[in-house]
């Protein structure tokens, strides 16, 4: 037993690896080709994850495998809210894949090991764990994108995504032992304190950190290391791309967290400047670019380009407030993307991809509800008040402004109001414009209601966004220990 209770705090990646296994034996046997039973399993599956961590939550940080996992504030918060993103995107898209043939054992086991993946990236403090977190979360998106095997589209997505991810896969691991050459570990921690006390190769740790942020950037999606995403996010059906463009930023953002800030904070005027780089020609490339498509979907690929610069300018502005408004930004992206994919899939039907930006034309016609949901999603995405996405780029901006970063501040100001304009010609065109087409959209009772909480709640932490800014910021405080 007291062996036990030393893997109390990993209870819930525990629980969810013996819960998949079952779940694929289930599913074996079920005949029913909705996958109704396979289906509840998994939601009863992230409901038990949630109470299984908030039932092991413990004061303070947390260590267990020779501090090769870590428990905290930090990795808590984000875990819980992977399980409501996951479970969301799932409500979303069981009728869209349903009517492809897509909804599976297979899928469902995927986006399973999905979430385990990143469960390992948030809790990982080592190495050697972030990498083998990163690896089960990037192959279980790969398979996932080429689950339609008869679409040339999806397979070459697939081979895009996976070439590209292993080439920055590569650069992470090049980049980690020229850390571990510098340090002599792995360990976050002691890479840290060897930093500190001066004892590692200065050059070689410099030459290294090179690769750790090139490869930091392929996995949040910056530029120059963004190509990969219009052509996955346009390739793979949009359940899988609302999966790759939500969830995973959160540990993304962990992944970042741990590496550059725990393991990487003495060097942090060195990896600063690389990200202020990063972050300002991802804000121009993705906004600029975005303007001149057609299809929603590689739309929303560019804007996540741009969104990934604005949360690069709260991390490198550091402090409390920088990385707490950093957490803020990922989590209200994450809500505002689950919204935005959610849309093009309750408009899509059999046979029929909603994902041209004619296909919103006329919306508020054929449905007012879901026209105002969409017109608060996309004002949130370019950060007109009182959406959420206007607090979490003042509270980004605010962080860069008292840390004197004013020339990116300028810049993310300038490029923000660029990027308003393909946010509010969707807008323009549901309301202005008539429709193509007026055939009637049906929705499954539990989307209509989500979609609804989705838009709604877009507009009620843009007017009370205290309390989840409060957790972001004493999720990092506590587990990062900053002062």
């Amino acid at each position: 037993m007291s062996y036990l209770s030393t893997l109390f705090p990993a209870y819930a990646e525990i629980f969810l690896l013996v819960v998949v296994s079952l779940i694929m034996i289930v599913d074996l046997f079920t005949k029913n080709q909705n996958r109704t039973v396979t289906y509840l399993l998994v939601q009863f599956t992230l409901l038990g994850c949630s109470l299984i961590t908030v039932a092991t939550h413990q004061n303070g940080i947390v260590h267990l495998f020779n501090n090769m996992f870590v428990d905290d504030l930090m990795s808590d918060v984000l875990k819980l809210l992977s399980y409501l993103a996951v479970s969301m995107m799932l409500v979303y898209s069981r009728t869209y894949l349903l009517a492809r043939g897509l909804f599976t054992g297979e899928f469902l086991a995927l986006v399973l090991f999905t979430l385990m993946g990143m469960m390992v990236m948030i809790s990982a403090s080592n190495f050697i764990t972030l990498y083998l977190g990163l690896e089960l979360l990037s192959l279980s998106l790969y398979a996932m994108v080429a689950l339609q095997r008869d679409s040339a589209t999806a397979t070459e997505a697939a081979m895009k995504y996976f070439i590209l991810g292993a080439l920055a896969s590569g650069l992470l691991l090049y980049g980690m032992s020229m850390l571990y050459g510098a340090t002599g570990s792995l360990d976050v921690n002691a890479i840290s304190h060897a930093i500190q006390q001066g004892v590692a190769n200065k050059p070689l740790l410099v030459f290294g950190l090179v690769f750790i942020v090139s490869g930091l950037a392929f996995k949040l999606g910056a530029v120059p290391f963004h190509m990969w995403i219009p052509d996955v996010y346009h390739g793979a059906p949009t359940a899988m791309t609302m999966l790759i463009g939500t969830a995973p930023k959160l540990a993304a953002f962990a992944f970042t967290m741990r590496i550059l800030v725990e393991g990487m904070q003495p060097l942090m005027m060195h990896w600063s400047s690389m990200l202020a780089i990063l972050a300002v020609l991802s804000m121009a490339i993705g906004n600029i670019t975005a303007i001149s498509q057609t299809n929603i979907k590689r739309m929303f690929a560019y804007s996540t380009i741009a969104h990934m610069g604005f949360l690069l300018v709260g991390v490198l502005s550091g402090g409390i407030e920088g990385y707490g408004s950093a957490m803020f930004y990922a989590v209200i992206y994450v809500l505002m993307s689950l919204g935005g994919f959610g849309m093009i899939m309750l408009m899509s039907r059999e046979g029929f991809e909603a994902d041209s930006l004619n296909d919103f034309k006329g919306l508020n016609q054929r449905s007012p509800w879901l026209a105002f949901m969409m017109l608060l999603l996309m004002f949130s995405m370019a950060g007109v008040p009182p959406t959420e996405g206007f607090n979490a780029k003042i509270s980004v901006l605010n962080a860069a402004v008292q840390e004197g970063h004013i020339p990116l501040v300028v810049m993310a100001v300038l490029f923000s109001l660029i990027g308003a304009f393909y946010y509010l010609r969707i807008v323009k065109l549901m309301y202005f414009d008539a429709p193509e087409s007026h055939e009637k959209i049906y929705m499954q009772p539990d989307s209509s209601l989500l979609i609804s909480i989705n838009g709604l709640a877009v507009l009620v932490l843009g007017i009370l966004p205290g309390t989840l800014m409060s957790v972001c910021a004493v999720s990092v405080q506590q587990s990062l220990l900053l002062q």
